[in-house]
């Protein structure tokens, strides 16, 4: 796991929030919605000569770092429809600044549970809390919110909202993936995800705990999932040896 800063731990001085994307490599399953075009990003179209994990980008702004250095992962907030399995019954606090509380939040399904547990976000779509979003950290355990949360406290922002360590890219820091670089196997991006992930516009606005982020890695939010084979999108994935650019 790669926990990210908590905005429990900005507000409340309780710790740090637990986020992950993991490496898939796989093309089966749903696609994630592709970001709007961001104002002033070329489009992969606009250039049919290019290669599909390699923009012309790369070849005319500085880098961040060294190029094709950077590991970029992906995290996600899971959807309770998508989800099946025996019903579990979790304990937390239902209000944002609060730790380790004791309130029935509700019952879901367990590998709903599993997946909050690992990407730290989850909006419930049955029952009375319905709409809400059920978060979860380490250090806070479960609790009830309106929002998936940055650890400012503001919303996470699908294709724009990022994650990385402190001594690797600053808060506040913009940046674009400028070459995709290859998936966790070595394979390389297919064309279409590469061109999503260009498109879009990045900003670190979480951090993560020192030690788990490691040099050169950044992670990248995409949103919700869109299906019950979301795991198996290719827009969930590694992009082994990226170049970034600044934005």
């Amino acid at each position: 796991m790669r926990p990210r800063a908590s905005l429990a731990a900005v507000l409340a001085l309780c710790g740090a929030l637990a986020a992950c994307g993991r490496a898939s490599g796989s093309s089966a399953g749903e696609l994630a919605v592709p970001p709007p075009t961001a104002t002033g990003a070329s489009s992969p179209a606009a250039s049919p000569a290019a290669s599909p994990d390699v923009s012309p980008e790369a070849e005319r702004v500085a880098p961040l770092g060294k190029p094709g250095a950077w590991r970029i992962t992906t995290y996600y907030t899971a959807v309770e429809s998508l989800h099946k399995g025996r019903l579990k019954t979790v304990k937390g606090c239902p209000e944002l600044h609060c730790s380790h509380g004791r309130t029935p939040l509700g019952s879901y399904p367990e590998d709903f549970l599993a997946v909050i547990q690992e990407e730290g976000s989850g909006r419930i779509t049955s029952g009375p809390r319905r709409g809400r979003y059920l978060n979860w950290s380490h250090s806070v355990g479960y609790w009830l919110d309106g929002t998936t949360r940055d650890s400012a406290g503001r919303p996470l922002r699908p294709w724009s909202s990022a994650a990385a360590d402190r001594s690797v890219l600053a808060r506040g820091q913009r940046f674009a993936i400028v070459d995709c670089g290859r998936d966790g196997n070595g394979h390389r991006i297919e064309a279409a995800v590469c061109a999503a992930f260009r498109k879009a516009r990045w900003t670190v606005t979480d951090l993560f705990r020192p030690g788990y982020g490691g040099e050169n890695h950044a992670d990248v939010y995409i949103g919700e999932e869109t299906g019950p084979g979301f795991t198996g999108s290719p827009f969930y994935t590694t992009l082994s040896g990226a170049t970034l650019g600044p934005s």
